[in-house]
């Protein structure tokens, strides 16, 4: 099996895989708070191949990124051995290889398409070629915090994952489906160095698989979830807390 190949897959049975430089989070689609970026592949018509979303076209602002897809980067390709490289995952969808710097989509790549899928709640989706089995890529012009997507519809735990990484073409973790059908999967870097994701299968998924509803934003558009056992804080109560300490301290003083 290839070697990136390998890895993901077998370090995603605990749910995440980590680059020596980031830590990577897992998130819900509740994670994603105003502001952050949301294209549903319904503002352009069935059919187009490859699309680019301008921050106009999904309502963004001046800040937020242009996204294109694409079916793979530069760096990777089809495997010429899928029995081995992704035991189980159909040929289809076994994309291996290393991306390279910078970050770029592949032009000879088989392409995306916009389409429609009985299975999914809010078609239509984005597939791969052939259709609903084949990889997926898309790519920031700018640095994401937080990315995440519908995908599904899953036949099998654990055999589709989404991967990011950073602009120089090192991974930065990856996260794979949990459970049946549709399932939001998504996470965030700790060096809020997402460029770009890819999708592909991971292990044997009967029926394929399509994305929808990407999600994406900077920090303060993704809110991070407490690890177990932790109180999350309010944004302002450190704040708070520290001019009650003064008030405090200051009314010491004057007694």
């Amino acid at each position: 099996m290839n070697t990136t190949h390998r890895l993901t897959a077998t370090l995603l049975l605990m749910g995440t895989v980590h680059a020596a430089d980031a830590a990577v989070v897992r998130v819900e689609a509740a994670n994603f708070v105003s502001g952050a970026g949301l294209i549903t592949f319904s503002e352009n018509a069935g059919g187009t191949q490859d699309p680019t979303y301008n921050p106009a076209d999904y309502g963004g602002g001046a800040d937020s990124p242009t996204v294109t897809f694409g079916g793979w980067f530069e760096g990777q390709g089809q495997s010429a051995n899928a029995a081995t490289d992704c035991p189980g995952a159909a040929a289809s969808a076994c994309v291996v290889g290393n991306p390279t710097a910078s970050l770029s989509l592949d032009p000879a790549a088989f392409p995306t398409f916009i389409t429609i899928d009985g299975s999914a709640p809010n078609s239509p989706v984005l597939s791969g070629t052939p259709q609903f089995n084949g990889p997926i890529a898309f790519l920031f012009d700018m640095d994401q915090f937080g990315v995440g997507f519908d995908g599904g519809f899953f036949n099998a735990a654990g055999s589709t994952a989404i991967t990011a990484f950073n602009r120089a073409g090192a991974l930065i973790g990856s996260v794979a489906n949990t459970g049946l059908g549709i399932e939001f999967l998504g996470l965030v870097s700790d060096q809020a160095d997402i460029a770009g994701v890819f999708l592909d299968l991971v292990g044997a998924e009967t029926d394929g698989f399509a994305i929808d509803s990407i999600r994406f934003g900077k920090r303060g558009e993704v809110v991070v979830p407490p690890a177990d056992g932790a109180i999350p804080i309010p944004a302002g109560f450190p704040l708070l807390a520290g001019g009650l300490a003064l008030f405090g301290l200051v009314r010491r003083r004057r007694g």
